[in-house]
């Protein structure tokens, strides 16, 4: 599909970029702030409200969720609504989100305000990514996308320190309170610099496709989401009803004059071979975000705060590396990022899982961890940037819509894997000795598990550097055409 001539006019527009980014960014770094805010907090959430282990990750499993299940119709949502709508309505959304959770009575209360932030989420995260592209140019467009991926990085990873912080010295309400004020401002900003860039076509509305794309993405979610923590059947059965569900919703899509969410996309080469590539480092990202504070608390002892603490350098690595990365790529295109960002990872991991231990070196943790979050800022730029440059404008929300939808599950499907995989070895080694119950062999059991765990990551990496090499420098618009 090929730019009209209105596509060609809408990106020569000379747009206020510097405000309208702050904007976006300040909104987006808030939401993407809030999905691993409460992770040092759940202990204190689980003795306030007496809930189980289980019943308190769906304040962080449920946030997913129904990003999973917004995201693929926010393509329908962003030509059927302007720029300046979404972004106010998903920031007044999450707002609300935020001030109902902060003041909770109970669970039940919590988790819905939880929900309402991820409807805000949801909408919000798809329209920056769709505003960036429009607003920059070709070649400005890596570096954009890299800073807004400082946000999509640097949030999550210092979530758990600032949540340590917060919950060592405040109440748990004060989480929410925290981020109350920078919502506030991006509301203000917004409303003032936020201009509408897109062009509205306004499909019909299939409620057909709307209905497949909730069951499909959510219980496709909700199935990996469980996988570890309950039985065979409350994992299979999502993920069975959910696999026909998305099935039938592609193949809807793919016989439809207005599909919901377009899959042409997937013709173009480069495009589904980023999706892999993308999926890959964010199974791997998320599901380490999880596992190496388990096993700094569980196996070395440390304390929330102090684990928290140790995963801030390689956050903010990330998150300074990002735009450098996307300047690069601007530059020298996405193959001279993205296989050494693949191969840093992957000698990353390998040195992790031969090197941990009851009496690994501090420092050697953290530099490891820096290496592999740096290779997360060289890859993840560049695919999403080279992906997205394959495309043509009137694809740009579909194309964005994909590619959020895939990084939601493939963050809590590889989250749901490896933390199972990890659990899997813990308990072979525990089968294995004279007293599990130990607290030594319990520190002992979740090297093992951690040991395997990154050694299977490895591989993984390893598939992904093959996958590398097959990436082209050659972007569907050579110039600065658009």
């Amino acid at each position: 599909m090929e730019e009209t001539l209105e596509d060609l006019n809408l990106n020569k527009k000379n747009y206020n970029v510097l405000p309208i980014s702050i904007a976006l960014i300040l909104a987006g770094f808030c939401c993407m702030l809030s999905e691993t805010l409460l992770n040092m907090a759940l202990k204190n959430l689980m003795a306030q409200f007496s809930v189980s282990a289980t019943t308190v990750q769906w304040l962080s499993t449920g946030y997913m969720l129904i990003m999973g299940i917004l995201i693929p119709v926010s393509a329908l949502l962003i030509q059927t609504f302007t720029t300046r709508q979404l972004f106010l309505t998903s920031v007044i959304i999450f707002l609300a989100g935020t001030i109902v959770s902060s003041l909770a009575l109970n669970f039940p209360m919590l988790l819905i305000g939880r929900l309402i932030q991820a409807v805000g989420t949801g909408i919000l995260i798809p329209n920056i990514v769709n505003t960036l592209l429009i607003i920059n140019p070709i070649e400005k467009r890596g570096k954009a996308l890299g800073i807004f991926n400082l946000v999509m990085f640097c949030a999550p990873a210092i979530g758990p320190t600032i949540s340590g912080l917060i919950i060592q010295n405040l109440n748990w309400r004060w989480l929410f309170f925290a981020t109350m004020p920078f919502s506030i401002i991006a509301l203000i900003l917004g409303l003032k610099y936020i201009e509408n860039v897109t062009s509205l076509s306004k499909p019909s509305i299939d409620f057909l496709s709307i209905v497949l794309s909730t069951i499909g993405f959510g219980g496709f979610i909700y199935g990996v989401s469980n996988i570890g923590t309950t039985t065979a059947v409350l994992i299979a059965a999502p993920i069975i009803i959910g696999c026909i569900s998305l099935a039938a919703f592609v193949l809807r899509q793919l016989h439809m004059k207005e599909p919901m969410l377009d899959m042409h996309p997937f013709k173009k080469s480069m495009f589904s071979l980023g999706c892999i590539l993308l999926m890959v480092m964010h199974m791997i990202n998320f599901a380490t975000m999880l596992i190496l504070p388990m096993f700094l608390e569980g196996a070395l002892g440390l304390a929330a705060f102090t684990a928290g603490l140790l995963m801030l350098p390689g956050g903010f690595l990330n998150g300074l590396i990002s735009p450098f990365a996307g300047h690069l790529y601007d530059k020298f295109g996405p193959k001279a990022l993205i296989l050494p960002g693949y191969i840093i990872s992957a000698i990353s991991f390998l040195l992790l899982s031969y090197l941990v231990s009851t009496g690994i070196s501090i420092p050697v943790l953290v530099v490891l961890h820096c290496l592999s979050l740096i290779a997360v800022g060289l890859i993840n730029t560049p695919v999403q940037t080279n992906s997205l440059n394959q495309l043509s404008p009137k694809q740009y929300p579909h194309g964005t819509a994909i590619l959020n939808t895939l990084q939601q599950i493939a963050g809590a499907f590889g989250t749901s894997l490896f933390v199972a995989i990890m659990t899997s070895y813990q308990k072979n080694y525990l089968s294995g000795v004279s007293s599990p119950s130990s607290s030594r062999n319990q520190a002992l059991s979740l090297v093992f598990g951690v040991h395997n765990t990154f050694l299977i990551e490895t591989v993984v990496l390893i598939v992904a550097v093959i996958l590398s090499l097959f990436i082209s420098n050659k972007n569907r618009i050579k110039n600065t055409a658009i």
